[in-house]
């Protein structure tokens, strides 16, 4: 297929807005007007359109605890340490028991990265299997890379969609993620979920690279060659603690500019900006960029990005869950 235009950085100002207008028609053509608005509980969200209803409705749960092999270079597992912890299939079966009896809906499965850049589900994918028909929960898991054999494992269970960071950066991947991986992995990983019909929904992290793009278009690429069930874009949020803690995320004007590439990439994909990403004006510029350029939904709304999605006429639709539950079923 053809390769994503490299050159969108360098549009005029005017020729830009006017391909924002078009992603937006677009958007409208494809999807209809539904904004998904998606707040997970593990914070509280509350703006003048919405307040959350039931905030046991979705966890998110590490099944290494706070342990990582990997310690990236963005994260230094501050992420793990805000989830629920079930470090055996044993207590990640009583947890969601427990969970399911609160009103528990969702659960989003993930935990830190061995060496080879996968997270060690293998053994808990029965109990998940579990969770999933017994329960009747729905689940979701953030996997890393895929390999064959855990391709053709999850194969076998009915899970609601599978996660994993598409990185399109030799350097990245080394220096970031401290991984002896190459782009060719990450691709081999879309290959595998499409291969063996894996719901999946894939992430790109926009400046992953202290706040520089560096592969993301590349990352694009690959996906827009393996076309997945939705697509989440967040944005490098410098945590503290962290050998970014400090690091500008990239501008406003790159970011709107990738969520257009994304949208003309993947016309009739699903597409939502995570609530990975900077806080406070950054958060409100970047909501108004997602809604103007076409995007689908957006994880924890701000207030002004929500006022502006209706003066755009666009139907706000919220639910209490991750967004990676987004699919294009909900706009049919």
């Amino acid at each position: 297929m053809q390769a994503i235009p490299q050159n969108i950085w360098n549009k005029t100002e005017r020729c830009f807005q006017e391909m924002q207008k078009e992603a937006f028609q677009l958007r409208l053509k494809r999807f209809g007007n539904d904004l998904w608005c998606y707040s997970p509980a593990m914070i509280y969200y509350g703006i003048e359109q919405h307040e959350h209803q039931d905030r046991h409705k979705f966890i998110s749960v590490s099944i290494t605890g706070s342990a990582c092999q990997l310690n990236c270079e963005h994260c230094k597992s501050k992420i793990l340490e805000t989830m629920h912890f079930a470090r055996t299939p044993e207590k990640l079966l009583d947890l969601a028991r427990i969970q399911k009896n609160k009103g528990c809906e969702n659960i989003l499965l993930s935990g830190g990265s061995n060496k080879d850049g996968s997270v060690p589900l293998s053994g808990f994918l029965e109990v998940i299997d579990k969770i999933k028909n017994d329960l009747e929960m729905h689940v979701f898991i953030h996997s890393g890379l895929i390999t064959e054999e855990f391709a053709q494992e999850v194969s076998r269970i009915n899970i609601d969609n599978l996660m994993f960071d598409v990185i399109g950066d030799d350097d990245t991947i080394s220096k970031i993620y401290h991984l002896d991986k190459k782009v060719t992995d990450f691709e081999n990983s879309l290959r595998l979920v499409k291969k063996y019909n894996i719901p999946h929904v894939p992430h790109i992290i926009l400046g992953l690279n202290y706040g520089r793009f560096k592969g993301e278009l590349k990352a694009l690429e690959m996906i827009r060659d393996h076309p997945p069930q939705a697509l989440v874009l967040v944005v490098l949020k410098p945590l503290e603690n962290t050998p970014m803690q400090d690091v500008t995320p990239p501008p406003i004007h790159q970011i709107s500019r990738f969520f257009i590439t994304a949208r003309f990439s993947l016309p009739d994909t699903p597409i939502t900006l995570g609530c990975a990403r900077p806080i406070g004006d950054y958060r409100i510029a970047s909501d108004i960029q997602a809604i103007d350029s076409g995007l689908n939904g957006i994880a924890f709304l701000s207030q002004e990005g929500a006022d502006h999605a209706e003066s755009k006429n666009l139907n706000l639709k919220f639910v209490d869950t991750c967004c990676s539950t987004i699919n294009a079923k909900m706009f049919s």
